[in-house]
């Protein structure tokens, strides 16, 4: 059974730490865990099942805590995902997911978050001292189901319309380990596959299907349930425990009972760690009197 997770540190450990093509650093700054992992070539692609390009997971205390809006952790954050941003021009931030649905809802309340900054420019934005903000767009996709509307098409039609340098792509994550559900945090340049992690494959949002470099960020909420299974009982698993733990076909998957809370906070937590890395010439507390 193959093992779902979105996680490129967890795919490092499933396929093992010694394979070649992939390059692995890790750090600690600003009380959190920092590692960057870059996928090189074709060879270690296959083995990992992620596509070339770097990874960044950040380890932090769970989401379900309290922190401060000018917290350390979202100055640190910001600054890991500005190194991977165009230096200038308009950016897309798309929110990714149903915000009907909890687990699934973490890209459309980030977006609700970020400031939308295309819009001001001429007189009232000197008048106001907001002549210096980095244009930013900010959408909300919805799901294929709610809108009919492949994620990816939707994306690539707004793109084609407003033409920004890069789209920065927040989408709830599946992770291998129940332990990391809120604790981790994915910083990648090379885009997404939505649903992937729970088996529900969906077109590609990368630089190849929308035209501009793809940064996505996310934060594991689920688990699935044959993975937990697989990962707790390994060969002890058997075929009849497998169709038990999916009864008539329905995928199942396990999220922690505080994820109301954990998806609040997660995307306050990006969508200010966003706006510090995209308008860096205000300070957080600027920043946070904007929004």
């Amino acid at each position: 059974m193959q093992l779902r997770t979105d996680l490129a540190v967890e795919a490092r450990e499933i396929a093992g730490e010694s394979i070649g093509g992939v390059e692995y650093r890790e750090y600690r700054k600003g009380g959190m865990t920092i590692s960057r992992l870059n996928i090189k070539n074709e060879q270690a692609r296959q083995a990992l099942g992620k596509d070339v390009g770097a990874y960044i997971t950040v380890e932090l205390p769970s989401l379900t805590e309290h922190f401060s809006d000018t917290d350390e952790r979202i100055a640190v954050i910001g600054e890991e995902i500005r190194r991977l941003l165009p230096v200038n021009g308009l950016l897309l931030v798309a929110g990714l997911g149903n915000p009907e649905i909890t687990p699934d809802s973490l890209g459309p309340k980030t977006s609700a978050k970020v400031l939308a900054t295309r819009h001001l420019s001429g007189e009232p934005a000197r008048a106001a001292g907001l002549d210096c903000l980095r244009p930013v767009a900010v959408m909300q996709t919805g799901v294929t189901g709610q809108t009919g509307i492949e994620t990816g098409e939707y994306i690539a039609s707004v793109v084609r319309a407003v033409r920004p340098n890069a789209v920065i792509a927040v989408d709830a994550l599946a992770s291998r380990r129940p332990e990391r559900l809120g604790c981790t945090l994915q910083i990648s340049d090379t885009g997404l596959s939505p649903g992937a992690g729970v088996g529900n494959h969906r077109t590609k949002i990368n630089r190849e299907t929308i035209g501009v470099p793809v940064i996505s960020i996310g934060v594991p909420t689920v688990v699935d349930v044959q993975t937990l299974a697989e990962d707790l009982l390994g060969n002890r698993l058997q075929i009849s425990d497998c169709a038990r733990l999916e009864p008539d076909g329905r995928q199942m998957i396990v999220i922690p009972r505080e994820i109301d809370l954990l998806t609040e906070r997660a995307s306050r937590l990006i969508a200010f760690a966003l706006n510090a890395a995209m308008q860096d010439r205000f300070s957080l507390s600027e920043l946070v009197a904007l929004m």
